[in-house]
C-alpha cells in the first residue's frame, strides 16, 4: 500500500514525515520521536516539561486548558476540572458507579450501557472529546519542538483494554487531527523500548510491571518471531502512587493531632500537603529524612516508617503478579526478563518487592516515566519503514466494521490491524419484540456508512422476542492471512447463528485506499461532530421511547402532577430533538432522567414486592 503524508496545515503533500509515539496516561502523558540520529526521544517543548498531566479544565467560555496550567483548577474549579479520563474511556455509567464517588465533576448516571458523558458548565463531554484534548497539547508540543507537521502517531493503552476502549482510544486520536497508525499495548511498547523483540529470532517470557500515579499493572507476555502475545495480564485500576502520597497525608494528620474532616474542608491546605507528601515520597528513594513544616504542622517522615505505611499496597501489587503468573501457567523461574515502568517504580522499596518475588533484578535503566513513550516511538518507525531489521507483518489497509443505528460506522477490525486478527463487539436490539437484525458490513474511514464501501449485508433472523436491550447479540470478525473475512452474528440467549465470508480488499487499489484515507482525514473533525449528534439523538430518541411506555403502563401507580410534568419534559425532548445541537439534547434527556426516576424506582419497588408477596426467601 502507498504511503502517504500530508500537511492538513497546507494541503500539500510532504516526502517524509515524522511519526510520533504517545504514552496517553492516566495520570500523566507524553510524546516521543526518533531522532536524526535514530535513537527515540522524548519531546519537552520549551522546557515545560516532558510529562503533560492529563487534566482538562473547561473556563467560563467552555474553553479548554490542558496540563500543568489545568492542574491548578483541581481546587479552585474541581467541578469543571476533569483528571483520569482514561478510566472512563469506553466505559457506560454501570463500569464506573462503584467508583463515582473519586470524580469531582459530574459523571451523567442515564441507568443504561450508553457510554458515560461529562458535564462541565452548560455543556457535555465524552471521555472521546476529553482524551482528543490532551492528544491536542501532545500534537502542539510535538509540532512546535519539531518545527513541522505532526499528523501521524502510534497510541498506547493497557494491555487489558477491550475492543471499545481501544477503539475510544483511535477515536480520540481522530477527533485531535491525527491518523492513529497503531494501537500498541503499554507493555509491548516498554519491551520494545528495552530492545526485546526487535530481533525476530528471539524468545522470550517477559513479565511487565507497571505501577503508575493511579493504576497498576501487570503484563505477562511471550514474544516469538517479533510477535507479542500477552499471556496474561492482572492488576487494579484504582490502585498507584496516588495511594503513598494518601498513606503519608493520613500519616501527618494523625501526628500533629488535626481533624481529618476540617483538614478535608480546606481545599488549599489539603492540597498543599498532598503536593508535601508527593515531595516526600520523591525524597525518600534517595534521602532516609524527610522534615518540612506547613504553617504550624510539621510534615516529617523518615524512610522506614514510609515503607510501613505502603507495605499493603505494595503486597497488593505482588498479589497480582502470582495471579497473572498463575493465569499464565507459569513460574517465576519461566520468567526471562522483568521491567519496571511507571513512576512510582523508583520506589526502592517497590524494587526490592519485585526482586525479592521474581529472583531477579528487574530493568529499570531507561526512565520508567518515558519508557512507554519511547517504545511507541520505535514503533512508529517501523511502521513508517524506517527499519529493515524488523519484519513488519501484513496489515489490514482499511478499517472494516458494521452499521448502527443513524447510520453511524461501527468499526471491528481497525485500519492497520495485523493480519490474521479477529475482534468482536455485542449489540442488542432497540426495538421491543424485534425478531430480526439487518447486518450491514462496511470497510473504510469515515463515520457515516455512506461515506464507506458496503461489503455485504445479511439478516440475522429468528432472534426470540423480548423487550429491547435484552437480547444480546455478539458480531464477530474474523480476517485471515489471504484477506477474507468471516463476519458471524450470534444471538447468545438463543444460540440463533449466522455467517458470511467477504473479500473485503477486493477490487481496491492503492490509489483508491489512498483516496479514502485522504477523505477521511479532511473530514474527521465533522464527521466526529456528526456522530456525536447523531449519537445524541439516538439515545434521546430511545429515552423518549422508554419514557412514553412508562407512563402508559404504569399510569394508575402515578399522581396526574408526575404524569403532565413528564409530558412537559416528553415535549422539551422532542423540540431538541429536532434541533442541530447535541449539548441541548443530552441536556433535556439528562432533565428528563432526572425527574423521572424518583418514581420510577417507586413504582418498580411496588412491583417487585407485588411480585414477591407470599413469596418465601431462603
Amino acid at each position: 500500500m502507498a504511503k502517504i503524508s500530508i500537511n492538513l496545515a497546507t494541503g500539500s503533500f510532504q516526502k517524509e514525515e515524522i511519526i510520533v509515539g504517545i504514552d496517553l496516561g492516566t495520570t500523566n502523558s507524553l510524546v516521543a520521536f526518533i531522532n536524526p540520529e535514530k535513537n527515540p526521544q522524548v519531546i519537552n517543548d520549551s522546557g515545560k516539561g516532558i510529562l503533560v498531566p492529563s487534566i482538562v479544565h473547561f473556563n467560563h467560555q467552555n474553553e479548554a486548558v490542558v496540563g500543568n496550567e489545568a492542574k491548578e483548577f483541581l481546587t479552585t474549579d474541581p467541578a469543571n476540572t476533569i483528571f483520569s479520563v482514561k478510566r472512563l474511556l469506553g466505559r457506560s455509567y454501570k463500569d464506573v458507579a462503584d467508583h463515582a464517588a473519586i470524580f469531582s465533576y459530574k459523571i451523567i448516571d442515564d441507568d443504561t450501557d450508553a457510554l458515560v458523558k461529562i458535564q462541565a458548565g452548560d455543556r457535555f463531554y465524552t471521555p472521546i472529546e476529553l482524551s482528543a484534548e490532551i492528544l491536542k497539547e501532545l500534537k502542539a508540543r510535538a509540532e512546535h519542538a519539531l518545527k513541522t507537521p505532526v499528523n501521524r502517531a502510534v497510541i498506547t493503552v493497557p494491555a487489558y483494554f477491550n475492543d471499545s476502549q481501544r477503539q475510544a482510544t483511535r477515536d480520540a486520536g481522530k477527533l485531535a487531527g491525527l491518523d492513529v497508525m497503531r494501537i500498541v499495548n503499554e507493555p509491548t511498547a516498554a519491551s520494545l523500548a528495552y530492545g526485546i523483540g526487535l530481533d525476530p529470532s528471539e524468545q522470550k517470557t517477559i513479565a511487565v510491571y507497571d505501577l503508575g500515579g493511579g493504576t497498576f499493572d501487570v503484563s505477562i507476555l511471550q514474544i516469538q518471531n517479533g510477535i507479542f502475545e500477552v499471556l496474561a495480564t492482572n492488576g487494579n485500576t484504582y490502585l498507584g502512587g496516588d495511594d503513598f502520597d494518601r498513606a503519608i497525608l493520613n500519616y501527618w494528620i494523625e501526628k500533629n493531632n488535626l481533624d481529618l474532616t476540617v483538614v478535608a474542608e480546606d481545599n488549599i491546605l489539603m492540597q498543599t500537603l498532598r503536593l508535601q507528601a508527593e515531595a516526600a515520597k520523591k525524597a525518600l528513594s534517595t534521602q532516609n529524612l524527610y522534615n518540612e513544616q506547613v504553617g504550624e504542622i510539621w510534615c516529617t517522615l523518615d524512610k522506614q516508617t514510609f515503607e510501613q505505611l505502603i507495605a499493603a499496597k505494595v503486597e497488593e501489587t505482588i498479589t497480582a503478579c502470582k495471579n497473572a503468573l498463575k493465569d499464565a501457567d507459569l513460574t517465576t523461574a519461566e520468567i526471562d526478563e522483568v521491567i519496571l515502568v511507571g513512576g512510582s517504580t523508583r520506589t526502592p522499596f517497590v524494587k526490592q518487592a519485585v526482586e525479592n518475588f521474581f529472583g531477579k533484578k528487574p530493568q529499570d535503566n531507561i526512565n520508567p516515566d518515558e519508557v512507554v513513550a519511547l517504545g511507541a516511538a520505535i514503533q512508529a518507525d517501523v511502521l513508517a519503514g524506517n527499519r529493515s531489521d524488523i519484519l513488519l507483518l501484513d496489515v489490514t489497509p482499511l478499517s472494516l466494521g458494521i452499521e448502527t443505528m443513524g447510520g453511524l460506522m461501527d468499526v471491528i477490525i481497525a485500519r492497520n490491524s495485523k493480519v490474521p486478527t479477529k475482534a468482536g463487539r455485542q449489540y442488542t436490539t432497540s426495538i421491543d419484540g424485534q425478531v430480526n437484525m439487518k447486518i450491514s458490513v462496511y470497510q473504510g474511514e469515515r463515520d457515516l456508512v455512506k461515506e464507506n464501501r458496503k461489503l455485504a449485508e445479511f439478516d440475522l433472523k429468528g432472534i426470540p422476542a423480548m423487550p429491547a436491550g435484552l437480547p444480546k447479540v455478539d458480531i464477530n470478525f474474523l480476517l485471515n492471512a489471504d484477506g477474507i473475512l468471516t463476519v458471524q452474528a450470534i444471538e447468545l440467549r438463543s444460540g440463533v447463528k449466522q455467517e458470511i465470508e467477504i473479500t473485503p480488499s477486493y477490487g481496491l487499489s492503492d490509489d483508491t485506499v489512498e483516496k479514502m484515507l485522504l477523505d477521511s482525514i479532511e473530514h474527521a473533525k465533522s464527521d466526529v461532530e456528526q456522530r456525536m449528534l447523531i449519537e445524541a439523538r439516538s439515545e434521546g430518541e430511545q429515552l423518549l421511547y422508554t419514557a412514553e411506555r412508562f407512563i402508559e403502563k404504569h399510569a394508575e401507580h402515578l399522581t396526574e402532577k408526575e404524569i403532565s410534568e413528564t409530558k412537559v419534559h416528553i415535549e422539551s425532548l422532542k423540540t431538541a430533538l429536532s434541533s442541530q445541537e447535541k449539548d441541548t439534547i443530552l441536556k433535556k434527556a439528562d432533565e428528563l432522567n432526572e425527574f423521572t426516576r424518583p418514581f420510577a424506582e417507586r413504582v418498580m419497588d411496588a412491583a417487585i414486592s407485588t411480585a414477591m408477596k407470599g413469596k418465601k426467601i431462603e
